[in-house]
């Protein structure tokens, strides 16, 4: 038995260092050179070669999502490369679709700047900054979920659509030792530009939201990009909106309702929120005031786990189950919903069911 565990422990030896040599051979010893990416057939990047794409980009203020930090693991940092990208490699297939290898959508991170490239990204990329910013406002909304207002301290102001994100950065703490982005939806409104409202709820064992709940505090310094996202406001639509959110989601709903009442958008709208108990709900101030502030909108909160203590007069059950009852049927509405992939699937099936076409059904799902 010595003798196997010896024998495990040279091979693995062996591995790591065979592993930190090419490594290091890749830095120090392949020279590459300087090399040219160009954007977009529009804007030129003269960068050294050897760098990953992701990290050549950064480093001229282009920002691509990436919650793992460039470490291939979140699969969000996509882009076109036209060119110069050599073989898609094992560490992106699991990330990408079989569309994705035929349009040569690869991962950024994972692709290294060997030789000249031509790749496309969105054109909205290049409106995302780099922004330090320091806690302004840090409260507990329930046992769980915890509400941030970042005050931009750098000169910038931030422009972003309602119910777009930001990505937050996690310093090395005690139990995390590199820097980690996560993304969080921003729950302000548009109009303020000097700051941004998170709403971040704890997971166990989450490297960012155990820094935001355990180690964040008001008066601290803290860094964030964006916005980024696909997920906002259709402000040239007149259609009757549904609003679906449980927990965290609430953060994009609230922006897109502060935009509606600072930009006097009267459109009738209807927010249905789940929760398990009492609790876990939040905000009902602000929800009673916007109720009464917009023309036509309807907060309706529902528990799926009430407590006795509770003594919860008000809906009972999932959203789904307040969907059913309260919503009319009909084609001309739009909804907005954020949440968990289930939660998400199974609302998408209730809206349909009270016939909103499913390309009318807008969403932001989170793991």
């Amino acid at each position: 038995m010595l003798n196997i565990i010896i024998t495990i422990a040279v091979i693995s030896g062996i591995a790591t260092i065979l592993a930190i040599i090419l490594s290091l051979a890749d830095v120090y010893i392949a020279d590459y050179g300087e090399k040219k990416i160009i954007i977009n057939k529009d804007k030129e990047l003269v960068v050294d070669g050897g760098n990953s794409l992701l990290s050549s980009l950064i480093s001229n203020d282009i920002f691509i999502p990436s919650a793992c930090g460039g470490k291939g693991s979140c699969g969000y940092c996509k882009c076109t490369i036209n060119s110069g990208g050599g073989p898609v490699l094992a560490t992106e297939l699991s990330y990408l679709t079989e569309d994705d290898i035929a349009n040569n959508v690869r991962l950024s991170c994972q692709v290294k700047v060997k030789e000249d490239m031509d790749i496309t990204i969105p054109e909205e990329l290049f409106n995302v900054k780099q922004y330090k910013a320091v806690v302004e406002i840090a409260k507990d909304l329930t046992p769980k979920i915890k509400y941030l207002r970042l005050r931009i301290t750098d000169g910038q102001q931030i422009s972003f659509k309602a119910g777009q994100y930001i990505q937050l950065l996690a310093p090395p703490y005690p139990g995390n030792q590199e820097e980690v982005y996560r993304a969080y939806s921003v729950a302000s409104s548009t109009k303020n530009n000097n700051f941004v409202d998170l709403i971040i709820g704890y997971v166990e064992g989450g490297i960012l939201t155990t820094y935001v709940h355990k180690h964040l505090s008001q008066g601290d310094e803290v860094s964030f990009n964006g916005p980024y996202g696909d997920f906002y406001l259709d402000e040239e639509s007149d259609r009757e909106m549904v609003m679906v959110a449980v927990g965290t989601g609430m953060a994009p709903i609230r922006s897109i309702l502060y935009e509606m009442l600072d930009k006097g958008i009267n459109r009738k709208a209807t927010y249905f929120f789940g929760a398990r108990c009492k609790e876990d709900l939040f905000m009902l101030e602000e929800m009673e005031m916007l109720q009464n502030n917009l023309l036509d909108f309807m907060y309706i909160p529902s528990l799926s786990r009430p407590l006795e203590t509770d003594n919860w007069e008000g809906d009972v059950g999932r959203v789904t189950d307040a969907i059913a009852e309260y919503l009319s049927e009909g084609e001309n509405k739009e909804a907005y919903l954020c949440g968990s992939a289930p939660m998400i699937e199974s609302t998408i099936k209730a809206l349909k069911a009270k016939g909103i076409p499913e390309d009318r059904i807008y969403y932001d799902k989170f793991d």
